[in-house]
């Protein structure tokens, strides 16, 4: 009899709250496809590829649009923007994280990505002399290193046939990002390495899974389930391979400091890795507990080394799948280098103009992080349409990087668009490839430097093959491979 009763109670508040959805008479359409009562939950149904379409299919249907758009998960209404105009005006206004970006804190805890907005205003401030230009040159001499040995690595997949590209990106990108972030070293292949990242794509896959499972988004149902169980495994092996670091670095640390040299006058950057400068801001200003130390530790390195890892690899697909533009790097290398086998300096870096151009195509045709959700902090005013404080607003990048500002020939993989800044889009969120407004990525300048060092390496010794019409993605936070993205390569012949 009770459970009768409870059952009638959520209906009605369910459809009470439904009749009651849109008060607002400058609401935005709604997308297709909703049932009376649960909305669209029944779209989010499936695994992650079939997120992965519904995400493209309605970032799509929001174009058609207008760019901005309804939807709703149960009576919960919720929107949808693909316009860069009213994207630019949101983000810059609401700067608050949606709760769905909670589903991460047991991972990330107040780091950059997660932080409400008091916490993150406050540390993203104290943090950004750490991404200072002086102190990303210093991480020069890591990067070519890094790239030369992922390039030696390579050597064994030479005339081969199709290979799984990420078995070597993967792994480098975890090395470069564990030195420039931790100054650890696992290029070892130890088992801590492989356990990380096999624990961290699992923490994707279950922070995916609960977000498709409405019934999971408290607390209360959450801890309950076999999803948090399976959680608490990986955060175990995550958090162990983050306390020991700190421990180790915050001991070396305050031993550096006791046998403190007078300070060397030597010219040029020096190597300092991220845990030092934030290790010098807890102990020396007390701005951090190791705690967040810890947090932001964490958040450096998922930032860092995944998408890093997946950029290069859809790059290498994209320009093994057009060989004119596989020609194009090759001319601008050579012009640059020669048939010297020489590091990439800084002045280099600022003149792979064309490769720094493929780059950024390969993130607008597949971006990183597709799908941006703010909470609405009060009534947005936008062009056409008004949103209403309190809800959950998800901004689409894939939506932005094909919407039509960007040409007739926005779904075609073009790096010379960005040649020319006057046939570019004025509007600076068009492209969000590093995420848009206020709380952009810290990290920008130091993914290109480091993406930009390892693609120079790469291309200079090899030429690649591939087909990106044949891979298959899917949506785990991140946008994944699942299938089709091997390439093959060959050594590159001298001219």
């Amino acid at each position: 009899m009770l459970s009768v009763v409870l059952v009638l109670v959520f209906l009605s508040c369910g459809i009470l709250a439904w009749r009651r959805r849109n008060r607002n008479k400058d609401e935005p359409p709604p997308l297709p496809g909703a049932l009376p009562l649960i909305g669209h939950i029944h779209l989010l149904l499936g695994n992650s590829s079939q997120l992965w379409d519904l995400t493209k299919k309605m970032s799509y249907a929001c174009l058609n649009a207008g760019g901005v758009a309804s939807f709703y998960i149960g009576p919960r209404p919720m929107y949808l923007v693909t316009d860069p105009e009213d994207c630019m005006l949101i983000t810059n206004t609401c700067l608050q994280k949606d709760a769905f970006y909670d589903f991460g804190k047991p991972w990330l805890g107040d780091g950059l990505i997660t932080a409400a907005f008091p916490i993150w205003k406050v540390h993203r401030k104290l943090l950004n002399p750490a991404f200072n230009q002086f102190i990303l040159d210093g991480f020069i001499d890591v990067f070519n290193r890094q790239a030369r040995r992922l390039v030696k690595d390579l050597v064994g997949e030479v005339d081969k046939g199709p290979f799984d590209q990420f078995d070597y990106l993967l792994p480098s990108s975890l090395e470069t990002t564990c030195l420039t972030v931790m100054a650890v070293d696992f290029s070892d292949k130890s088992l801590l390495n492989s356990k990380y990242v096999h624990a961290t794509q699992n923490m994707y896959k279950f922070v995916t899974e609960r977000f498709q499972k409405p019934w999971l988004h408290s607390d209360v149902t959450f801890n309950w389930s076999s999803l948090k169980r399976k959680q608490d495994e990986s955060l175990k092996i995550m958090r162990n391979m983050s306390d020991t670091v700190l421990k180790k670095r915050k001991a070396e640390y305050l031993n550096n400091k006791k046998q403190a040299k007078p300070e060397d006058t030597a010219e040029g950057p020096k190597f300092t890795p991220f845990i030092d400068i934030l290790l010098e801001l807890a102990i020396e200003k007390g701005a951090f507990s190791d705690r967040q130390i810890k947090e932001h530790v964490d958040t450096l390195l998922l930032s860092g080394y995944d998408t890093t890892a997946s950029a290069l690899m859809y790059t290498m697909l994209l320009v093994g799948s057009y060989p004119e533009v596989q020609e194009k790097i090759g001319d601008e290398l050579h012009n640059i280098f020669g048939d010297k086998d020489r590091d990439v300096t800084k002045q280099d870096l600022s003149e792979l103009v064309y490769l720094e151009a493929v780059l950024k195509e390969t993130i607008r045709m597949y971006p990183l992080a597709p799908i941006i959700a703010r909470k609405l902090d009060q009534d947005i005013k936008l062009r056409n349409y008004t949103l209403s404080n309190g809800r959950t607003c998800l901004l689409s990048a894939y939506g932005l990087h094909r919407h039509p500002i960007w040409g007739p020939n926005v779904e075609q993989f073009k790096p010379e668009r960005w040649l020319n800044s006057e046939t570019l889009p004025q509007c600076p969120t068009a492209f969000s490839g590093f995420g848009m407004g206020r709380r952009i990525c810290i990290g920008k300048s130091y993914a290109l430097m480091s993406m930009k060092t390892t693609l120079a390496h790469v291309f200079r010794r090899y030429r690649v093959s591939g087909n990106h019409l044949l891979m298959k993605t899917n949506l785990d936070v991140m946008l994944k491979p699942v299938s089709g993205y091997y390439i093959k390569i060959e050594m590159r012949k001298k001219t």
